[in-house]
């Protein structure tokens, strides 16, 4: 059921802008996503069905009469009534604390979700952007990793359900462009942070600035010698935009490439947050990946595009939003 302002289904071209399906709108990234083509004029239907997504991601465009939201899981058949010209195919749980948790939905909308996905985008003629990960390259052994790198990843492991959901979906998505000749665009997104993160996420940036916040030590894993990229969400939209704009047809990494070690961002957080009570070491999880920095000469080339926040300035920011909440 289409539950937008108007209350009635829309068809595309009605009022002079471009119409854009975004699944998974209402997660971290899709929020920001959907804000951002709201603000650009286009008229955004956010699908999610919420597993792990928010309505609070979205609830400030609630109100605009371009912004529709639609409960659907998108592993099961996708239908949109009237005309589309993108797709952002967004929907998938993200969190290492959800890969034990609700593994066989992490495959199923890998595989099943992408296949709907790229149907509706054949029978619309839409631009299909699919949102892959840094994931697909494992624990890698080339540094930093360039989207020719084939990666390093163990298909049975913990991490692997997602790892090898990403994988097949980048497959699909080739196949689709290949055989079917769908317009596609695919970005491999790197360690991405920001406002409006679950607090109780799993990953790295939303565990430390909430525990800083609580007052509890901060929980790194192994020696925290581990290295990580960390971007700022507004970054990883702007690349996400230009991405579906350009030519680019290849994955295209989008992340920060100055690297950190995982010690290094505990220690920054707990700077901006002014928590004294230190760093916990608890044992290396299974398949961490040791060293993880995007080569984006790519993205430089084909969109513009680099990362413009600082880590400092943006864990500034970051900070301030889960102070608020």
């Amino acid at each position: 059921m289409f539950t937008g302002a108007s209350g009635v289904p829309e068809t595309a071209g009605s009022s002079g802008s471009r119409r854009v399906l975004v699944t998974g709108g209402a997660g971290f990234i899709g929020g920001h996503l959907c804000e951002r083509l709201v603000g650009e004029g286009y008229r955004v239907i956010c699908m999610d069905n919420l597993r792990t997504g928010s309505l609070d991601n979205v609830k400030h465009l609630r109100s605009e009469p371009n912004f529709e939201y639609v409960d659907h899981d998108v592993t099961t058949y996708i239908h949109v009534p009237g005309g589309l010209d993108e797709i952002y195919h967004l929907a998938s749980p993200a969190s290492p604390a959800d890969f034990e948790r609700i593994p066989i939905p992490i495959l199923k909308v890998g595989a099943i979700g992408t296949y709907n996905a790229l149907g509706l985008a054949l029978a619309k003629d839409a631009r299909f952007l699919l949102a892959s990960t840094s994931e697909v390259y494992g624990d890698p052994k080339v540094h930093p990793q360039h989207e020719e790198y084939w990666g390093n990843v163990n298909p049975i492991g913990i991490r692997g359900v997602y790892d090898e959901a990403k994988r097949y979906a980048e497959s699909i998505t080739m196949a689709y462009h290949r055989h079917h000749r769908v317009d596609t665009r695919m970005v491999r997104i790197f360690n991405t942070y920001g406002p409006r993160m679950r607090s109780h996420d799993g990953r790295m940036i939303p565990n430390f600035i909430g525990q800083a916040l609580a007052g509890e030590p901060l929980t790194v894993y192994g020696a925290g010698e581990q290295t990580r990229s960390i971007q700022y969400v507004d970054d990883l939209i702007e690349g996400m935009f230009r991405l579906m704009r350009s030519e680019e047809t290849r994955p295209v990494n989008l992340g920060n490439p100055v690297e950190y070690t995982v010690a290094e961002v505990a220690e920054l957080v707990l700077s901006l947050t002014g928590s004294e009570r230190g760093v916990e070491y608890l044992p290396l999880p299974e398949d961490d990946p040791k060293r993880r920095c995007p080569d984006i000469t790519r993205a430089r080339e084909s969109l513009g595009w680099e990362p413009q926040v600082g880590a400092e300035e943006g864990l500034r920011k970051t900070v301030s939003c889960f102070s608020e909440r």
